[in-house]
């Protein structure tokens, strides 16, 4: 039964998604093909996850899994029927000093169960008017443990002017999702340097690497 209204929770998500925002996804060097990915996005919004797994292939989203944080994912019966029912979403421990499973492990076991997963190497949401925050240590552990996945980069456009922080009422406003050419770890390729190209792999997707 519980399955049941998962199910029929994604389906309503998944409407009313593309009901207020007509998100879009543009696939550029890489095609939406029905294959184990990691794909890595900006963060501005807890609804980010859903516009990606809105416009992935339909079989694809079945088997694609959010990372997101336990501290706002388990707080509350609904928010908790959401990330662990409708999305399956592996939940980690933001806070180091509390934190029983390390979130790379945890990422790691998910990808060998087969999924495919959605992250946000910023870490959490970024309010500032800078376009990223520096990426934390995690993708770069992914890369390095799982070198056969390919790392797909995705940029969110305009989600974050749909419900602005502090607002319960959306605006209606075209979204767009665009995703990159994937990025594999070079043989021997430090950390800083991979964490640098991957972020430099991601701004050039946004609207304002695409005008200047």
């Amino acid at each position: 039964m519980r399955g049941i209204a998962a199910g029929l929770a994604g389906a309503l998500i998944l409407f009313f998604a593309r009901f207020i925002t007509a998100v879009r996804g543009r696939w550029t060097g890489v095609e939406p093909v029905d294959e184990q990915r990691i794909y890595f996005a900006n963060h501005a919004s807890h609804g980010d996850f859903v516009l990606i797994w809105t416009v992935l292939p339909r079989r694809t989203r079945f088997t694609t899994r959010p990372v997101a944080g336990s501290d706002y994912w388990l707080k509350g019966g609904l928010r908790r029927f959401i990330g662990r029912d409708v999305f399956n979403a592996v939940l980690i421990d933001r806070d180091r000093d509390s934190r029983t499973s390390d979130p790379v492990i945890q990422m790691t076991e998910a990808l060998d169960a087969g999924s495919s997963l959605i992250v946000f190497p910023e870490g959490t949401r970024n309010t500032t008017e800078a376009r990223l925050l520096p990426f934390k240590s995690g993708l770069f552990h992914l890369a390095q443990t799982r070198p056969n996945v390919a790392l797909v980069p995705a940029w969110i456009d305009n989600l974050n002017r749909v419900m602005p922080k502090g607002e319960f009422v959306p605006i209606p406003l075209i979204c767009t999702v665009t995703f990159g050419a994937p990025l594999r770890l070079s043989e021997g390729e430090a950390k800083p340097d991979f964490l640098a190209r991957a972020e430099a792999a991601l701004l050039a997707l946004s609207p304002k690497a695409n005008a200047s």
